[in-house]
Parts: C-alpha cells; structure tokens; sequence
C-alpha cells in the first residue's frame, strides 16, 4: 500500500498557499485528466487549463493566475508561483521504485581492495574491482561493474548492467540508468599509412561531478590523455555519446541522441536538443541552447538559441558552396524585392 501524506504537510514542503482541508489524505499523483480521489494533480501548461474544470483531483498544484478561470472544481488549491517545480519537487514522495535493502549480495565479488561504505547496498552479480570506492548509501543494482580505483560518491544510485570502467570518478548524488558505459576507450586511431589503423591507448579518465543524472545507454569515453569532464548538476538523457577529452559545464543539459565529438567543450547552462551534435575541437560558451537535429560546426562565443538546417544528400564539395549559399538568401530575397519595387 502506498504511503499518504496530508495536504498540510505537502503544503509546508513546497511553501505553498493551501486553499482547503489541511487533513485530506494525498496518496498518489496523476493527470488533470485523469487523477481522482486522494490523488494530486498540477496544472503548469495553459493549454491543459480548460480540464481543470471536470477534474477529480482531489488537490491541484496551479498558479494564482489561474484562480479566476476556476469554473467547477471543487478540490483543493495549492498556489505556487511555479507549479511545475512543484510537482517536480513532490514526486519523490510518490516514487514507487524499490529501495534494495543494504548488504552484499552472495553472488556479487568485491575485490578486498574495494572499499565499500556504510550503508551500501550490492546487488546480484555485481563486480568491484581492485581499490575501488564506493561511499556511503551507494546502490550497486545486480549485474554492475565498477573497475579498479574508481569511486562513487555518496548516495549514488547505478541501475543495472551498467559499466563502469577503470579510473572514472563520479561525485555524490548520481543516477546512471542500465545499459550506460562511463570510461570506455575513446576512438582514437591513427592512420599508419599502409592502408590500416594504429590504435590510440587511452590513458585519461573521467570525472563526474555531484547530482549528475545519466540516461539508459549513453556512454560517455575516457579521455586520451587528460580525463573526460562533466560538471556539476549535469542531466543526460538516453542515448548519448560523449566522447574523449570532452568538457560539460556545470547544470547542462543533453537530449537523445545528442553527441559531443573530441576535444570539444560545452559551457555551463547550456541545452542540446534531441540530435543536436558538437563537432570536435570547438568551444560553445555558457547559455546556449542548440535546436533539435542541429549540427555546430564552430565554436559559438554569444549566449543564445541556434538551430542549422538539413539540405539534400550531395558530394561534400557542392554541399559547402550551397552552405555558402544558403546564408545568403535573406540578402538576396531582400535585393530581388528592391527590383521588384524599383522595376513596378
């Protein structure tokens, strides 16, 4: 059975206004559309606005602008200049997600260099290498690696089957979802000029920094030299590539499929859309935002929303002098329209 919590005590977590019956029993969360008796609900996006009329809810999240539009409902208020932080806020309370008790599991192996903290919960299969660490509070789901002399920071959470290669340090408060891989080799191959590859060993690491949240199978590379960096706050979606001696600033953000190629940096507050990709060696500043399935191709020095258009496959060579010209049509449309004046 789920736990319940009272409207007053969800009131004085999120230091809202109550309007309504401080006793009532809130036990789940759920839509405008669709949440009923002892369930809470939110409405941050206006064009959800006209369901809160025929909502059951027994309680919702809103701001005070849409008090005058209340039309039918007669549940409970909680007035919140942002709703939608304030559901975000509340639903770990309502997270059902198991909590895996604290111990080693028979089947795991630890290494007797590992040192492993208070509280730690390791779970079927694990494996943790030599002089591994894993602070307190960690949750190690079953069938995880963590190699030698990486460590975990406190409270860390590693959903299952995720990888976790040598050298790689992670600060406190991660989430990495399954399938993720953190240090693997990153590509790095130089041409031997017999027609084949030499491979680049690469001997950096990687550093994660506090309140990082990666996604299911994202993978982000070790670095060839120096260590591969993410920042603090940092959330990854599933789904990404990172690659070697990339920089992440702290609090950004990267959607599905996006990718950072070598050697390139993102700045702090940024957001890549979904398939939004870096190429290497490039530098894009703090607070920028790259739009869906756009390409940067150089370094971005000005805080601001960018985008880049797809054009027709062709050969590389004619695709650059349309590139050209494709920066250059509103010039030309406003030249042509000035003729068009002149000419009538």
């Amino acid at each position: 059975m789920s736990e319940s919590y009272s409207l007053d005590e969800v009131a004085a977590f999120l230091n809202a206004e109550l309007r309504g019956d401080p006793l009532t029993q809130i036990s789940g969360l759920n839509t405008l559309q669709n949440a009923g008796s002892g369930e809470l609900a939110f409405l941050a996006n206006e064009k959800y606005a006209s369901q809160l009329a025929n909502s059951t809810a027994e309680a919702v999240i809103l701001s005070a602008r849409h008090i005058p539009n209340i039309d039918n409902y007669s549940g409970a208020l909680l007035i919140l200049d942002n709703p939608y932080l304030g559901y975000a806020q509340i639903s770990k309370w309502f997270d059902p997600a198991p909590q895996a008790p604290a111990g080693v599991h028979p089947s795991a192996i630890v290494d007797v260099s590992a040192r492993i903290g208070a509280n730690v919960s390791i779970g079927a299969n694990v494996v943790v290498d030599a002089d591994a660490v894993i602070a307190d509070n960690c949750c190690l789901a079953p069938g995880c690696y963590i190699g030698s002399r990486s460590q975990l920071g406190e409270g860390s959470r590693i959903s299952a089957n995720v990888s976790i290669y040598h050298d790689v340090s992670i600060g406190s408060g991660a989430v990495i979802h399954s399938g993720a891989v953190i240090g693997a080799d990153g590509f790095g191959f130089a041409p031997d000029g017999a027609g084949s590859w030499q491979k680049i060993y690469q001997i950096g690491g990687v550093v994660i920094g506090d309140n990082v949240e990666i996604g299911a199978c994202t993978t982000i590379d070790r670095g060839a030299l120096g260590d591969t960096r993410i920042g603090n706050g940092v959330i990854i979606d599933n789904h990404v590539q990172i690659a070697h001696n990339v920089v992440v600033g702290d609090n950004s953000a990267m959607a599905a499929y996006s990718g950072i190629a070598g050697s390139s940096t993102l700045g702090r507050n940024c957001i890549l859309a979904g398939d939004a990709c870096l190429v290497g060696h490039i530098d894009v500043c703090d607070n920028v935002q790259v739009m869906a399935r756009s390409l940067v191709t150089k370094s971005i020095e000005k805080p601001g929303s960018y985008s880049s258009g797809a054009t027709p496959l062709m050969e590389t060579r004619e695709w650059r002098k349309n590139a050209v010209r494709i920066t250059q049509l509103d010039s030309i449309a406003r030249r042509l329209k000035t003729l068009e004046n002149n000419n009538n």
